[in-house]
């Protein structure tokens, strides 16, 4: 893997950042802008679904579309970090409105591979992650407007979890939770607490005063909603991973904990979409879209 490391020039860009809280997931999207140009790309999206009505809308894709579209801004790329199993993404519906590549690491067919035999989708659904418009490897670089962006493959929640790396600023997606949220669980298909482990060492390793940005916040002990600090504040006081706990003390408790959680309430349906890059499945012979529920797989 590539260590990471940053230049001081690197660390003086400080990109825009406008977040958006979904609260029936509990996601938070982001728009980063480039601070020298209208360029900037939105990262982990959502889709609305009303799972028991099977509707989908697009209440919150919408606000950021309108946000980009007021202020004269230019989607360059629709970034996810990882393939979620909590919330359905937006990207292509953002897409189709704004433009922008669609991304995501390249393990993304590690976990198609996996999800399209637990779906029982069969060889019509392409498992070599074509249906996003560039994978990346760890190390890459991209750009939006003027800002070089690194990424840096950061498995153990999924296999496809990437950190990305934009002037100060580093989007984790659900590697890391605040400092009193600890770290993700790593129970899913292709998940590994010890890989975690070493994952969020690599993005302790970046500068302390880099900051971070959450993809989900749950509110511990009834605070407000948060989702910005720095790696300075996670290697300090992250309940899980902070003052040098060990890689054996973490998997202990990860694995632990892990074992009591309950499947997140929109696992199916965000599989079976975030696998398609955020499209529904294809309609059948009727027009009708129909989403699979596995029964004792999961």
């Amino acid at each position: 893997m590539h260590e990471p490391s940053l230049s001081p020039s690197h660390l003086a860009v400080k990109p825009e950042i406008v977040a958006f809280f979904d609260e029936p997931t509990n996601t938070i999207s982001y728009i980063v802008k480039d601070p020298a140009s209208n360029a900037c790309a939105v990262i982990d999206s959502v889709m609305d679904i009303d799972y028991a009505a099977g509707r989908i809308t697009f209440g919150g894709a919408d606000r950021i579309i309108a946000h980009i579209r007021d202020k004269g801004w230019e989607l360059e790329w629709l970034i996810e970090t990882h393939v979620h199993a909590d919330h359905l993404s937006a990207g292509p519906y953002i897409q189709k409105e704004l433009g922008g590549k669609l991304a995501i690491g390249e393990n993304i067919t590690v976990v198609q591979e996996t999800f399209g035999k637990i779906f029982n989708e069969g060889t019509g659904f392409q498992r070599d992650g074509s249906q996003f418009d560039r994978l990346f490897n760890d190390g890459d670089s991209y750009r939006i407007g003027t800002m070089g962006v690194r990424v840096l493959h950061t498995p153990g929640h999924t296999p496809a979890c990437m950190t990305h790396v934009v002037g100060d600023a580093a989007f984790v997606g659900d590697t890391l939770f605040m400092p009193d949220g600890g770290s993700a669980r790593a129970d899913f298909p292709g998940g590994d607490a010890r890989t975690l482990y070493r994952s969020i060492q690599r993005i302790l390793s970046l500068p302390g005063e880099t900051r971070l940005f959450m993809c989900h916040d749950y509110g511990p002990n009834g605070r407000d909603i948060q989702w910005e600090t720095t790696v300075a504040e996670e290697r300090e006081h992250n309940i899980h991973i902070g003052k040098g706990i060990s890689e054996d003390e973490f998997v202990k408790m990860r694995e632990a904990r892990d074992a009591m959680l309950a499947v997140p309430r929109l696992i199916i349906p965000s599989l079976q979409v975030n696998m398609r890059a955020g499209q529904l499945p294809p309609a059948d012979e009727s027009g009708g879209t129909f989403l699979k529920v596995p029964v004792n797989i999961l």
